[in-house]
């Protein structure tokens, strides 16, 4: 197992990169502050260099909220009890480190506020249930209860996230006020939607749908029994409890 000095002290990181990348985007987002000590230690068990993307938004960010708070992106570090969480508690990450521990199905990297869940593909994807290869992006829809592959990798996901690619991707699932509903949303909250998603009545018009904030780990565990219940897959490590 590397140091945390190996992962850090290396040449070429890609903070400064992304740090423009993010400058420059016309997409809406917001980089929270991180915790040093969290984050070194998320990098840590995470086992990535700060070369990557991935390790960069790990050791430097508390998160980042992209198009309005729509799509939280995980940091090394959390907000605490009201805040956004960290990917080391959305993963379940162990408390200490531990050199062979890997998350059980994928690292998640990114939750919706409906409840939609982004995720590296780990190692064996299809003896989970995952579309795609490994280390590859995988996206769960609330709006079909399945899994698809977003055939790319974590850097283009992160290049087509800023350069408008969720703002398009969610075009469909949007309603008039959706961004006030959003606004309104405590970080660790998502909305529950009824008539489900996947139902012809919600999508058909989703401004006709009653819409609740509730928080976002009961609507991923509901998520997993619809699940089972319909017949669509196994339950699923979604980030949910």
């Amino acid at each position: 197992m590397r140091d945390i000095s190996e992962l850090v002290d290396v040449p070429y990181p890609s903070w400064p990169v992304l740090t423009q990348d993010l400058a420059s985007s016309f997409t809406q987002h917001v980089v929270l502050p991180p915790d040093p000590e969290q984050c070194r230690a998320t990098l840590h068990q995470l086992q990535v260099t700060v070369r990557s993307p991935l390790g960069a938004i790990t050791l430097h960010t508390g998160g980042i909220l992209v198009h309005e708070g729509w799509l939280r992106v995980y940091g090394g570090s959390g907000g605490g009890p009201d805040g956004l969480p960290s990917m080391a508690e959305v993963n379940g990450f162990p408390e200490t480190v531990e050199a062979d521990w890997q998350p059980p199905t994928g690292l998640i990297i990114a939750h919706d506020v409906l409840g939609g869940v982004f995720e590296l593909n780990g190692m064996s994807p299809e003896a989970h249930g995952r579309p795609g290869r490994p280390g590859g992006v995988v996206h769960f829809s609330p709006a079909t209860l399945t899994w698809e592959d977003m055939e790319m990798g974590h850097s283009q996901w992160l290049e087509w996230m800023l350069d408008g690619g969720a703002a398009n991707h969610y075009r469909q699932l949007l309603w008039p006020t959706w961004r006030t509903e959003v606004a309104e949303l405590g970080l660790r909250d998502g909305i529950s939607v009824f008539p489900f998603l996947f139902s012809q009545e919600a999508q058909q018009d989703m401004a006709a749908t009653s819409r609740t904030a509730v928080p976002l780990e009961q609507i991923l565990d509901m998520h997993e029994d619809l699940r089972e219940q319909l017949g669509v897959g196994a339950p699923d490590e979604i980030g949910a409890e």
